[in-house]
């Protein structure tokens, strides 16, 4: 039998309906390994249901490659009959979806064994199990997500960043023309949309930028002290911008690297921690506010955000187009670096007062999963501050660096890195992290083995 719902799901289920009666059907969606919602759509006579006794979904559909196929000879595959799991509602995280034709509800569901314990393969559980070393301390993560992509013209033959146009003259203005509100004014109706259907499904929507990039933008989210639901409301806002812009002719690219002479995607973690008390617990024994000493607890998190980065970097940046993002002067990290108040650098400590101490990872592409990132920062974390791991020097603020390459920048070096991590399969999991293994390297030897467009230009009249 299917893992039952709880009771305040099914309650939640009814305010619901009682304030939207017309909904007739709903989708029931989760997160696979690359952050990709998958799911179906059930039934208004179907509702009590799956909310009373819960259903069965194919376990298989959290661990597909980014095609959505499965991997050769791997469990939860054709390998041994692709089998279903147990799966129930995520109480809280029930919507109407605005942008339906009809009235319809969408909610978020997790997979479970028979046993109603987490499925390994849930990314959802892979964050639960990472935080469990900071549950039983009793401290409470804080943390949010920014979220950086392009809207393309639907209409264009080849992919196209949109850009205002300069007047009388038709052209596309030059220059990335970053912080300039503008050209958000250019898009204030598809704006006026996302902040309206992040509202009716209680995603807290922040503040806007136009980004380093002709037709970049950023949305942040709302620091939360729930890492989870702070996951759930960056796959669900990237599910609203892309359907608000098909709404408005656009098309919301989340690729790492869209355009190679332009600036990439980013996921970026801020994320803060306090203890019982309330305590920021990283400006414990801080003795100022613009420059070190941090508190040692800081300093060995830093440490261990570094150590474990190369081994990371697979989670960071999860496809081949991720790693076209990698490089340097793009404002995207290569080197195992922090500092004060500077962007180049890959842990960055914003300038804030005590209460509001934090750090920003920097690292990871838009493509990557929220959940993995966010895992892979705890895990960085917690092995540095339970190992006492202190940092390079850091980078003074206003310092003009020249970083070096200690970042993995290619897809196969990043997978042997983390396939050889001793650290990660401890929060992750020894059978996730074998899985992600060998789904990665599928792909990666998948993508080898296409003859591609630039191939032809390069080598087919010179060779």
């Amino acid at each position: 039998m299917p893992t039952k719902t709880s009771t305040s799901a099914k309650t939640e289920l009814n305010r619901f309906l009682k304030k939207y009666p017309d909904t007739q059907s709903m989708e029931l969606l989760v997160p696979d390994m690359h952050g990709i919602l998958k799911g179906k759509r059930i039934r208004r006579q179907d509702f009590d249901k799956v909310y009373k006794d819960g259903f069965f979904f194919c376990a298989g559909a959290v661990l597909l490659d980014a095609l959505g196929q499965t991997i050769p000879g791997m469990p939860y595959s054709e390998h041994d009959g692709d089998p279903d799991k147990p799966a129930q509602v995520v109480p809280g995280s029930l919507a109407p979806i605005p942008w339906s034709e009809k009235p319809t509800a969408q909610a978020l569901f997790r997979i479970a064994n028979e046993d109603g314990s987490s499925f390994f393969g849930d990314p959802r559980a892979v964050l639960e199990n990472a935080l469990r070393p900071f549950r039983k301390k009793g401290i409470r993560i804080v943390m949010a997500t920014e979220l950086e992509f392009y809207l393309l013209d639907a209409k264009a033959a080849a992919p196209t960043a949109v850009a205002p146009l300069v007047p009388g003259t038709g052209r596309p203005q030059p220059g990335p023309q970053v912080y300039h509100p503008d050209d958000l004014w250019e898009i204030e109706p598809f704006m006026n949309d996302v902040y309206a259907w992040c509202k009716e499904q209680g995603v807290p929507a922040d503040s806007a930028i136009s980004e380093y990039a002709q037709g970049q933008f950023e949305i942040n989210l709302l620091h939360l002290d729930d890492p989870v639901l702070a996951c759930d409301h960056a796959v669900l806002l990237k599910r609203i911008i892309k359907a608000a812009a098909k709404k408005h002719g656009f098309v919301a690219c989340f690729m790492a690297k869209p355009f190679s002479d332009d600036s990439g995607n980013g996921l970026h973690i801020h994320m803060s921690m306090y203890d019982k008390k309330g305590d920021n617990y990283f400006s414990k024994g801080r003795e100022s506010l613009a420059v070190p000493p941090f508190s040692s607890r800081l300093r060995h998190a830093v440490g261990g955000l570094l150590k474990l980065m190369p081994e990371s970097t697979a989670i960071f940046a999860p496809n081949m187009n991720s790693y076209r993002r990698l490089r340097a002067d793009m404002f995207a990290p290569i080197d195992t670096n922090w500092g004060v108040n500077h962007r180049v650098v890959a842990v960055r400590i914003p300038a804030s007062d005590q209460k509001n101490l934090r750090f920003e990872h920097r690292v990871a592409g838009a493509d990557a999963n929220p959940y993995l990132v966010t895992a892979s920062v705890l895990a960085g974390v917690d092995h540095g501050i339970r190992n006492k791991i202190d940092p390079p020097r850091m980078i003074e603020q206003g310092e003009s660096i020249v970083p070096k390459l200690r970042i993995p920048n290619r897809w196969d070096k990043a997978l042997d890195r983390f396939a050889r991590s001793k650290v990660l399969p401890e929060y992750f999991g020894e059978e996730y992290c074998n899985y992600f293994t060998a789904n990665r390297r599928a792909e990666c030897d998948a993508f080898h083995n296409e003859v591609t467009e630039i191939d032809y230009d390069w080598y087919l009249r010179s060779m």
